[in-house]
């Protein structure tokens, strides 16, 4: 069966990105597509050093627990990065974990090829765009198919368990949910 993996950058325990991928997972999943929740929550995600170590060895040599992560995004045909917004932009630990990503799949099997997917981002008050436009420049490079929604995923939240009050976005991200399965289900 096909599957996506979603990611969260946040490091919170009741966190409002993680609510916004459970809505997105849903709506993948009602199309016939399985999912898996990832968290970077309580990781320790290091900077790619640019070592090439991966291309020798298959997966990254820093040992932070990000290659479980990959080795569930290497099996998926589906990858959705979502990240909290704090101070403008997307936290240094998800941009670190996209490179590393990135890297290794360039260096190896290029397992990101025609992966589906694309970004969420969830702020307070701004920054989304600049996030969703940071995380974004991932996919192209790493030959991916960004899918669209109705709007930008981006969703508005502040205190935590506040993400399903902005109704409007819970739709994009809804809709993009289902878009992306159905790409990867060619029902389009």
């Amino acid at each position: 069966m096909a599957k996506v993996i979603l990611l969260s950058g946040s490091p919170r325990k009741k966190s409002n990105t993680v609510d916004v991928l459970k809505v997105c997972a849903e709506a993948i999943e009602a199309e016939g597509v399985e999912t898996e929740i990832v968290t970077l929550r309580g990781m320790k995600i290091q900077s790619c050093i640019a070592c090439g170590k991966c291309a020798e060895k298959g997966n990254c040599i820093l040992n932070d627990g990000l290659d479980e992560i990959i080795e569930k995004i290497r099996d998926a045909q589906g990858f959705i990065p979502a990240a909290p917004v704090y101070f403008g932009t997307a936290r240094a630990d998800i941009m670190a974990a996209l490179q590393r990503i990135g890297k290794v799949s360039r260096g190896t099997d290029r397992f990101l090829d025609y992966m589906i997917g694309g970004p969420i981002a969830v702020a307070r008050r701004g920054g989304q765009t600049l996030t969703l436009q940071e995380m974004t420049m991932f996919f192209p490079i790493n030959n991916m198919v960004i899918v669209g929604s109705n709007y930008w995923n981006m969703v508005f939240a502040g205190a935590e368990g506040t993400a399903l009050d902005d109704v409007e976005s819970i739709e994009t991200i809804k809709l993009f949910g289902k878009n992306v399965a159905k790409f990867i289900n060619k029902d389009y």
